[in-house]
């Protein structure tokens, strides 16, 4: 437990008896040191500006906690106060307490331009019939290919896999390249990011015209302990100050940014 601690104030008249332990020097970051475009060791994902430029307006030297991104994540970093922060996390996630969302994407649909899928964004295109899908085991999308008779052909990927060594989603951006596959459907920074890399990019479309299944769209939110409610409002000041910086690093990696009527944000 470090023996630090950034706020342990009662305010006048106020009953918080919590004790915050966030470092009051170093903002502590809890990062995959594999998982690009998010984070990587070398600092080179878009989840790492960010938390540089926190670290910045913070006026805090930056460290980080790796660890996998797989089970136990939450456990073995945020859990055991070895960091104060996740950068992303899902809105609604219990293991954590959410900020303020700082940013909404959805799931996508990528493929090579000129090859007959342009224009196609749901699902329920009779063009995809006979098209050869990749999808990552387990994740919402794959129930919509069932649904629209495309899991037959379906090409899937593993969830869960060692980030420091595997990334099914740059292998299915590799499939399509190849022509093992003809599209692919993956989480909207993913999906970005690998398609921006491709020579020449390939075409991403936001799922948001999808009429049933599950939802393909999410806010993401920092992560904090349940017990940091300072630590919480001082993290949606910064986001709420500085959200304009924000959507230009998510940008820069080809994140599709998407507001509350699932319109594209393509630039401010």
């Amino acid at each position: 437990m470090s023996p630090l601690v950034a706020t342990a104030t009662l305010a006048q008249g106020a009953a918080d008896l919590s004790l915050e332990l966030i470092d009051p020097k170093v903002l502590r970051v809890c990062s995959d040191p594999g998982n690009l475009p998010f984070s990587n060791d070398k600092q080179e994902g878009f989840e790492n500006k960010i938390a540089e430029l926190l670290a910045q307006k913070l006026g805090k030297s930056l460290v980080y906690t790796w660890f996998p991104q797989t089970t136990g994540f939450v456990r073995n970093t945020l859990g055991m106060h070895k960091c104060d922060v996740i950068i992303g996390y899902a809105q609604g996630d219990e293991l954590v307490q959410n900020t303020n969302p700082y940013y909404r994407t959805a799931y996508a649909l990528i493929f090579k331009p000129g090859g007959g899928l342009d224009g196609v964004d749901t699902l329920a295109d009779p063009r995809l019939k006979e098209k050869r899908i990749g999808v990552v085991a387990g994740t919402p999308p794959g129930d919509l290919l069932v649904v629209n008779g495309l899991m037959a052909r379906a090409k899937p990927y593993p969830l869960l896999v060692d980030t420091r060594v595997d990334s099914s989603a740059r292998d299915m951006v590799r499939d399509i390249a190849s022509g093992d596959i003809d599209a692919g459907v993956l989480w909207g920074p993913m999906a970005g990011y690998f398609a921006k890399q491709s020579t020449p990019p390939m075409s991403v479309t936001p799922l948001v015209r999808e009429m049933t299944g599950p939802r393909l769209s999410f806010h993401i939110t920092m992560g904090v302990r349940a017990s940091d409610q300072e630590w919480k409002r001082a993290l949606n000041r910064l986001i709420r100050n500085n959200k304009e910086a924000i959507d230009t690093i998510l940008l820069d990696y080809g994140v599709p940014l998407l507001d509350e009527q699932n319109h594209i944000i393509k630039s401010h």
